[in-house]
């Protein structure tokens, strides 16, 4: 089982942020970034958090991807 956070970093892209502003405005740590960034189970706390400062639904940040 593994997700991907491919469209997190479109919207941040989108809305001109950086990975470093979205940890800021979450709260989360750096060693959680670091996970979002290789595609590793984060809580489901933190995806409440990003998506509530980002004003979305979990399904808009992040995808499942079935293991082959």
């Amino acid at each position: 089982m593994s997700f991907n956070y491919n469209k997190l970093w479109e919207i941040l892209k989108a809305r001109n942020m950086y990975r470093e502003d979205l940890r800021l405005e979450t709260g989360m740590s750096s060693a959680t970034l670091a996970k979002l960034g290789k595609n590793k189970i984060v809580s489901m706390d933190v995806l409440g958090r990003i998506c509530e400062a980002l004003g979305c639904d979990v399904g808009d940040i992040v995808s499942y991807v079935e293991d082959r």
